[in-house]
């Protein structure tokens, strides 16, 4: 396995950002900048910053100079598998994403996490968002093993206001090296849109039947014992297989 220190820094290095830790209260006036940026109607307390850093959970941050520009946020969890990191929030601001930033991020998370003798993190996001799905998926080689509809309910921020908040929980596990992966034999292929935020802005009601009809979709699949293994970015699929099928 390649060291996880140097493969986040060298990720950080071709954003052209600089990883820091964020361990202090006012480093949540920072965070919260971000925040804004992405979310608008969400914050971050400035004591939760401080607890997680003093529990093990420190945040981590993407600086350009002094200026942040991206952050991730988590901590340690347990489920019946035993002990992961529950990665809770990831975000760029909107001028500096699509350029790895949030790729050196997670990899930050990762080396943070493997240095705990913790081999595996975990962590929701939206089934309909391309970009996310191409970098937990293709760029990061995490699976899909759980899926829930309107899993947090009626949310508020400007990003999911008036969507049904469906969710997949993804497994990466860490001794995995980074990067996507193939996947063999029999699959059921799920497209999505390839922008779903302007498809909501442009045509509601077909964003609506997208979102029902993905989660019939996974919900078929995974009832039949497969997983999301990989993402194609060219046709904006999702591929699910039994997790064997994949290489």
């Amino acid at each position: 396995m390649s060291d996880a220190w140097e493969l986040a820094r060298a990720a950080a290095r071709g954003a052209g950002i600089e990883l820091r830790p964020l361990p202090g209260v006012d480093d949540a006036d920072l965070i919260n900048e971000v925040v804004r940026a992405t979310w608008g109607g969400q914050r971050v307390d400035r004591e939760v910053v401080r607890a997680l850093a003093a529990s093990g959970n420190v945040c981590w941050g993407a600086f350009d100079g002094p200026d942040l520009i991206g952050f991730v946020l988590g901590w340690a969890g347990v489920n019946g598998a035993g002990l992961h990191v529950h990665s809770h929030m990831l975000a760029a601001l909107p001028d500096r994403r699509h350029r790895g930033v949030g790729y050196a991020l997670k990899l930050a998370q990762r080396a943070q996490a493997l240095e705990q003798n913790i081999q595996v993190v975990r962590w929701t996001f939206d089934p309909l968002l391309a970009r996310n799905a191409w970098l937990n998926l293709g760029k990061l080689g995490a699976v899909v093993d759980g899926f829930a509809r309107d899993y947090y309910g009626d949310m508020t921020d400007e990003l999911n206001v008036g969507e049904r908040s469906d969710r997949f929980m993804v497994r990466w596990d860490l001794p995995h090296e980074p990067g996507p992966r193939s996947v063999s034999g029999p699959r059921t292929e799920i497209p999505i849109p390839v922008d779903h935020q302007e498809l909501r802005t442009r045509d509601p009601n077909e964003a609506r039947r997208w979102r029902d009809d993905v989660a019939a979709a996974v919900e078929d699949a995974m009832a039949r014992g497969q997983i999301g293994l990989a993402f194609d970015r060219e046709r904006s699929c999702y591929l699910f297989a039994e997790e064997e099928a994949a290489r």
